[in-house]
């Protein structure tokens, strides 16, 4: 198959079986043919290899990789090593997309190829329902609070200027961190402006709820790219009024030494 315009779709998996097919069905789905599905089965103890075979006979443009468990971010990256893909989309396993997802994308990468990251509006599902509002991407902004969710369309290429998925990001954040990597100030960043992601929310949720895991991770973010924080350390002034309508965040950062960075970012 021709792999110009191919979108290779990378689950990794652990311990997320009993939702793992709903989100394959929902890859099988697309309308968009020109795809490949790398499933990275993260050492699960469930039947997470026993699902994934059953649709590698289904369909042969899933693949199945198999490793110890070394953590998602670990895990993207060995997906992405062994894709063939021009385009990336990672896509946790407890999550769905619609079908025409892939399709919106890449008729947006052929008009406007300068984009670098695309996404969609969203909505939750599971243990919490509605829509999931993300702020309007605005690099100033996005540095200090995330808006882009993992399942973004990218290119390969653009990956490959990168380290991949820090693994040190262990206690989540993994995705903000990579488009940390990924994006400089005048890059595009498009949203398509429909609901074409869906989330899972669940008890168990890999979302950081820990107060003490997002101060670490925030701040592990701060060492991860310490040279960017300390070149836009001043704006965090300008925009401490949008993150009082964000409470957590705000509260995390003011409450931390990150929120001094402008002036003591060296202690980190």
């Amino acid at each position: 198959m021709n792999q110009k315009n191919k979108v290779s779709i990378i689950v990794p998996c652990y311990n997320q079986a009993e939702y793992l097919s709903e989100t394959l069905d929902s890859v099988l789905a697309q309308t968009y043919y020109n795809w490949e599905c790398v499933i990275v089965n993260d050492g699960s103890p469930d039947n997470t290899e026993e699902i994934a075979k059953m649709y590698l006979e289904k369909d042969g443009r899933f693949k199945y990789l198999c490793q110890e468990n070394k953590g998602l971010a670990t895990a993207r990256n060995v997906g992405i090593a062994n894709s063939e893909g021009e385009f990336i989309l990672p896509l946790d396993a407890d999550d769905l997309i619609e079908p025409t997802y892939l399709e919106k994308a890449l008729q947006h990468f052929t008009s406007y190829p300068e984009t670098k990251i695309l996404y969609c509006k969203a909505d939750k599902f599971g243990e919490e329902k509605g829509a999931w509002y993300l702020e309007p991407y605005d690099y100033k902004k996005f540095i200090w609070r995330n808006c882009i969710f993992c399942s973004a369309l990218y290119r390969r290429k653009d990956y490959d200027k990168t380290i991949g998925y820090n693994p040190n990001m262990v206690h989540g954040y993994e995705d903000w961190d990579f488009w940390l990597q990924l994006l400089n100030p005048e890059d595009i960043v498009f949203c398509i402006d429909e609901v074409l992601f869906h989330y899972r929310v669940k008890k168990t949720s890999m979302r950081i709820t820990n107060s003490t895991h997002i101060t670490e991770s925030h701040i592990q973010i701060f060492k991860n790219h310490s040279q960017l924080y300390e070149q836009y350390a001043q704006n965090i002034i300008s925009i401490q009024n949008d993150l009082m309508h964000y409470k957590e965040s705000y509260s995390t950062i003011t409450s931390s030494l990150l929120y001094k960075i402008g002036r003591k970012l060296h202690l980190l």
